[in-house]
């Protein structure tokens, strides 16, 4: 994997938490999701 690549996918990752953090928990549970899922869905390595 290259510099770049990861830091695309860094990139990603923290934009991926920023934006499910600003959500407040009634809309997290729209979505199916608590707040603990976050990092995992953020990483990639979340299953329902």
């Amino acid at each position: 994997m290259n510099i770049a690549k990861k830091i695309a996918d860094f990139a990603r990752y923290q934009r991926t938490l920023r934006e499910l953090n600003s959500l407040d928990s009634r809309q997290l549970n729209d979505l199916g999701i608590t707040r603990s899922d976050i990092k995992s869905i953020a990483r990639g390595t979340y299953t329902a």
